[in-house]
């Protein structure tokens, strides 16, 4: 969907679900899957702003397609986190937009290196989607941001630090003349939860992050992970706090990843792709089969 006004629009790109190449499916599921993945373009008259660059070398290249499509000088690419499926297409953005300048704050610049290693990469990324990424030596950093607000044709578009949202040293992007934000991670639209690098305290924390959001009273909400088509109105903050909720009292409650996973997806059977809660089980708790050996 595209919002309008005053001279500033946006509109969001969503990649489907991407196909694992290791397919450990989930108990009773066949195959495995990446959850879909998000970008939004924030756009003035003349320029515009890319907020997130996708995982795979396809997924990048559509979105150019998709950008170009909308005849306007791409600027700027904002990073919201350091998670590799919302930067790794981030070489390939820079290559078609040559002229635009990457931006990420200066913590979330840290994850990506550390998340980026050819360790990392063999041991996480390739046997998951084999020769689909970027390579590791291809991939593009972007800058540190200076200040907390990026400028687009005198609009500004305000960094929120929000902390632990499914990772660390998250970030959204405000954009109070329209009330869009655009919260990464932070909020997930009819997707499962990414709630593998959790634990009681941080769940904590992901509630106040997406408080923070809520405090702002944006009109729009462009969630990282999201079902495409669904409205993209601010109840996805409730509805992605609510759901950190019932992952929390299940997980205090049963005593294995199996127990969650099967308990989760009674609460959320038709949310999109039952793979992100059995990562998240098995980040939580021990498989039954490891406690009794």
């Amino acid at each position: 969907m595209t919002e309008k006004a005053t001279s500033l629009s946006w509109d969001v790109f969503v990649a489907p679900a991407e196909p694992l190449s290791d397919n450990d499916p989930a108990p009773g599921e066949i195959t495995s899957s990446w959850s879909p993945i998000s970008a939004t373009l924030i756009m003035g008259e003349r320029d515009a702003v890319l907020v997130d660059a996708l995982l795979t070398v396809k997924q990048a290249q559509d979105l150019v397609a998709w950008i170009e499509g909308h005849g306007k000088n791409l600027t700027t690419v904002y990073l919201t986190h350091g998670h590799g499926d919302h930067w790794f297409g981030l070489s390939v953005v820079l290559d078609r937009f040559p002229d635009a300048r990457a931006f990420a704050v200066p913590a979330v610049i840290g994850q990506m290196r550390g998340g980026s290693t050819p360790q990392v990469f063999e041991a996480f990324w390739t046997p998951r989607f084999d020769t689909r990424l970027p390579l590791p030596e291809d991939l593009v950093l972007p800058q540190p941001l200076e200040g907390d607000t990026i400028d687009l044709e005198g609009h500004g578009l305000l960094v929120v630090e929000l902390g632990h949202t499914d990772t660390d040293q998250t970030t959204g992007l405000y954009v109070p003349d329209i009330g869009l934000v655009v919260a990464g991670d932070a909020a997930y639209n009819d997707v499962h939860l990414f709630l593998a690098e959790s634990d009681p305290q941080s769940r904590l924390e992901w509630i106040a992050a997406l408080d923070k959001i809520a405090a702002l009273n944006p009109r729009a909400v462009i969630a990282g992970h999201q079902r495409a088509g669904r409205d993209d109105g601010p109840g996805i903050i409730e509805e992605t706090k609510q759901y950190i909720r019932v992952f929390d009292e299940i997980a205090g409650t049963v005593t294995t990843a199996e127990d969650v996973y099967e308990q989760v997806l009674e609460r959320y059977p038709a949310r999109v792709n039952p793979h992100a809660v059995w990562l998240s089980a098995q980040g939580v708790k021990p498989l039954r089969s490891s406690q009794s050996s």
